[in-house]
């Protein structure tokens, strides 16, 4: 596969104004997609394959369960952390170096993890695992910034969400097939194959999206023109990250409330939650599949705006519902449709905002992505903040999240119309 060449863009006032009509020389190949969207698949196979896990980790290690549950939080504190790191390394190195290294330091965290024999030694471990993990996420969306804008782009970040998607139903219940067989440390070897696999398709099918005179034209300060980094604070970009963020801060609240909503409130059986899960989950596939067919034919702001429309509505019929006391079975559909829409939002959004700053993907897409997993870490708790017996604290963080997206949405529509003005 040749490396792709420059993408060429016009000279403009605003770098939205013709961003949707700009198309790159390399474009994003079928096989280079599918190993971006395996890269960004990693990380939440690692976080869900050993849960089922953690019962028998506690007795193997002899700890305690908010020891093991550490682990957890220290892989999403990697996660967030490796995004900052990774990300503004690829812009001043390429894209290539920084994801090579990073799955090569994955492979060494993700055997120290299984071979960790207590549990502090497990922790570091799964923090330094989702420190390089990160990689292949950020690196990943900057890649496809590089090669693809607008329109290509929007499919592309579409068609990775489905994969991202997938990913978190597989990987608990192929985790909990492989548990008794091979054990927890075995289920962590797997994920060490799996970043071992993902390092030998980064050699053979990824190279360089981001060439070093680009890079050197990014140091180079032009006077008058405005430096790259300092885009990061336009309001297009960060009004679209604002709606990035809390639509996925929705599907993190359903994801983190679903066991009591489900098994405790409506009386679900373990097998009935899971494949309730599992219809939600290809819900938010089948919408993700439908954004990149869409977003080609009219583009992916108004698919956006669909998708945020669509979550606003199904939030607020769940706090409807959960504060006139309905039945706790009738909180299934508007979950299902909210769930659906975040597969209109996250890849649309990502495209319009790292479409703000070709110049600095991936700073941006680091920024992008730390916020998305500090947000979810704030998250995840409130939704069980009054108990167990009750969905209002999920229905008011999931119309809360759902009415931010939309101010971020309209701030960037708004913004973006005031730069093609100028």
């Amino acid at each position: 596969m040749s490396s792709p060449q420059p993408r060429a863009t016009a000279p403009t006032s605003s770098p939205l104004s013709t961003k949707s009509e700009v198309s790159n020389a390399g474009g994003v190949s079928a096989a280079l997609l599918v190993v971006l969207a395996l890269l960004s698949a990693l990380a939440p196979f690692a976080i869900d394959m050993y849960l089922p896990a953690f019962p028998t980790m506690t007795a193997d290690l002899n700890t305690s369960a908010t020891s093991i549950q550490l682990t957890l939080t220290a892989f999403f504190i990697g996660i967030a952390a490796g995004q900052l790191v990774f990300g503004p390394l690829s812009d001043r190195f390429g894209r290539v170096r920084p994801l090579v290294i990073g799955s090569i330091l994955l492979i060494l965290a993700s055997a120290a993890a299984a071979l960790a024999p207590t549990v502090g030694i497990l922790i570091v471990a799964r923090f330094v695992q989702g420190l390089t993990g990160a990689a292949g996420m950020v690196v990943g969306r900057a890649i496809v910034s590089d090669l693809a804008v607008g329109k290509p782009a929007a499919r592309a970040f579409s068609l990775m969400m489905v994969v991202s998607g997938v990913a978190p139903v597989l990987a608990p219940f192929v985790g909990s097939l492989l548990v008794g067989p091979v054990g927890w440390r075995g289920v962590l070897w797997v994920v060490t194959a799996l970043s071992v696999l993902m390092l030998a398709a980064v050699l053979l099918v990824v190279r360089e999206s981001h060439p070093a005179e680009r890079r050197a034209h990014a140091r180079i300060r032009v006077p008058g023109e405005a430096s790259p980094m300092r885009a990061l604070w336009s309001r297009v970009f960060i009004a679209n990250t604002v709606t990035f963020i809390f639509a996925f801060a929705v599907m993190m609240a359903y994801i983190s409330a679903s066991p009591f909503v489900y098994q405790v409130m409506i009386g679900m059986g373990p097998v009935t939650y899971g494949i309730t899960f599992g219809v939600n989950a290809l819900g938010l596939v089948g919408a993700s599949a439908f954004s990149a067919r869409l977003a080609h034919a009219v583009g992916p702001a108004r698919v956006l705006q669909i998708g945020i429309a669509v979550m606003l509505v199904s939030t607020a019929a769940l706090f409807v519902l959960v504060v006139t006391g309905a039945p706790a079975a009738t909180f299934i559909v508007p979950i299902f449709i909210a769930v659906a829409s975040v597969g209109l939002v996250l890849g649309n959004a990502t495209a319009l905002a790292l479409g703000a700053v070709p110049k600095a993907a991936g700073t941006a897409s680091a920024v992008l992505g730390a916020a998305q997993f500090a947000l979810a870490a704030l998250v995840s708790p409130m939704v069980t903040i009054a108990g167990e017996d009750t969905a209002l604290p999920l229905a008011i963080t999931m119309l809360a999240a759902a009415v931010i997206a939309l101010i971020g949405i309209i701030t960037a529509r708004n913004s973006t119309r005031e730069a093609i003005r100028r």
